[in-house]
C-alpha cells in the first residue's frame, strides 16, 4: 500500500473548476471519504489521481513517486465504480480473475487461482464462483465489483459511491463488509459519497469538498464536534444540526456572531423558551421532535417513549452552541 498526496492540484472543464488549488494527503493504509453534495469535485478528485483525467495543475504522488504524467496502469491503482460494470457471459471466476489476465501483470494460472479464492473467502462468496453474474443478487454483483479490484494489490483502492445503487439494507451490509476487509487488508482507501452515514460509520478520516474545493480534514468526529463553516456542519449528522439565529434561546454569544449551531442532541428540555410540539417521529431508537420556535424550525431528541404530541408546548435552552459569523465561518 501507499500513500498519496495531492498539491495545489487544479481541474476546469471549459469554464467550470472541479477542483480548484486542492492539498489532499491519504495516509498510508487509512480508509479516506470525500464528502459532498453532486458538483463538489469529488469524483474528479479521484478520476485525476487515477490518471483517467489530467490536471491542469500541481503535484500528484503515490507513493512518494509523481504519477503525473503516468498512465492508469503505470499508476497502480484500482477502481470500483458506481456500476457493477460486470461482464454478463462470464462466472463470477472469471470476472474476478479478469483484471490478473491482463498481459501487463502476466499473472501465472496459479497465482490466479489462489487470489481468485482468497477474495471469494474475504467477500463471503466462495459457493458463487461458478455462477454467472447476470444469476448473482444486486449486493453480490457489488461484491464481485469490489472483488475486482481487491485481487489486484494495488497501492490504493478508489471507490466512487460503490453502494449508492442498492437498497438500504444492502448498502448497510457492505457498509461493514468494506470497513473489515480494510481492517484485514490494511489497505490504503479513498471512498467517494454523498452520504453522511457511509462517511461516519467507515472513515479513519473525511475531506469535506465544496465546489472543487477541500474546505475541512480530518478525523469524523473531529469534523462533527468541530465544523469550520455552517457549510460542514450541515455536512454530518442526522437529523441535520439547527442553524438559527444569534439570541433565539437567550444563549450568551461572542462578538460578530450571527448565527448559532446546534446539534439536535445538545438542546435540553425543560428549561429555557417556549417552543411548539409540531411533529414526533417515533424512530424505535430515539425520537424525534419537530418543534417551531417563534417562527424557526427546530429539531431535537426526545426519549423513545415520550408521551408528548403535537400542539403541546416544551421549554427549551442551548447545550454547548456553537458560534458562526454573517459568512458562515466559525467563531470559537
Amino acid at each position: 500500500m501507499a500513500d498519496v498526496q495531492l498539491r495545489n492540484v487544479s481541474k476546469a472543464f471549459g469554464r467550470t473548476r472541479a477542483v480548484i488549488d486542492m492539498d489532499l494527503t491519504v495516509p498510508d493504509g487509512s480508509f479516506v471519504v470525500l464528502l459532498g453534495p453532486t458538483g463538489a469535485g469529488k469524483t474528479t478528485t479521484l478520476r485525476l489521481i487515477a490518471g483517467l483525467e489530467k490536471a491542469d495543475a500541481g503535484d500528484i504522488e503515490i507513493g512518494g513517486r509523481r504519477v503525473n504524467t503516468d498512465t492508469p496502469a503505470q499508476r497502480d491503482v484500482a477502481m470500483v465504480f458506481q456500476q457493477y460494470s460486470l461482464y454478463p457471459h462470464m462466472s463470477v471466476r472469471d470476472n474476478l480473475a479478469f483484471p490478473l489476465r491482463s498481459p501487463i501483470l502476466n499473472t501465472p494460472e496459479a497465482e490466479i487461482t489462489r487470489k481468485v479464492q482468497e477474495v471469494a473467502e474475504v467477500l463471503h462468496i466462495p459457493h458463487k464462483l461458478d455462477n454467472k453474474a447476470t444469476e448473482l443478487s444486486g449486493g453480490e454483483m457489488q461484491r464481485v465489483s469490489i472483488g475486482r479490484a481487491l485481487v489486484r494489490d494495488p497501492a490504493i483502492y478508489l471507490m466512487d459511491e460503490p453502494l449508492s445503487s442498492l437498497d438500504a439494507k444492502l448498502r448497510a451490509d457492505l457498509r461493514i463488509e468494506l470497513k473489515r476487509i480494510h481492517a484485514e487488508l490494511a489497505a490504503t482507501l479513498l471512498y467517494v459519497t454523498h452520504d453522511q452515514i457511509e462517511a461516519m460509520t467507515m472513515a479513519s478520516h473525511v475531506g469535506v469538498l465544496d465546489r472543487g474545493r477541500l474546505v475541512q480534514f480530518g478525523t469524523p468526529r473531529e469534523i462533527y464536534e468541530n465544523p469550520r463553516t455552517t457549510y460542514v456542519a450541515a455536512r454530518l449528522g442526522q437529523p441535520r444540526i439547527n442553524l438559527l439565529p444569534v439570541g433565539l434561546l437567550g444563549e450568551a454569544a461572542p462578538e460578530g456572531a450571527q448565527r448559532v449551531g446546534l446539534r439536535p442532541e445538545n438542546i435540553r428540555h425543560g428549561a429555557g423558551r417556549d417552543a411548539t410540539v409540531v411533529r414526533v417521529e417515533h424512530l424505535g431508537d430515539q425520537t424525534r421532535l419537530h418543534l417551531k420556535l417563534a417562527d424557526h424550525d427546530v429539531i431535537t431528541l426526545a426519549d423513545p417513549h415520550t408521551p408528548l404530541s403535537p400542539g403541546e408546548t416544551i421549554q427549551i435552552a442551548a447545550h454547548n452552541p456553537l458560534f458562526f459569523d454573517a459568512r458562515g465561518a466559525r467563531i470559537t
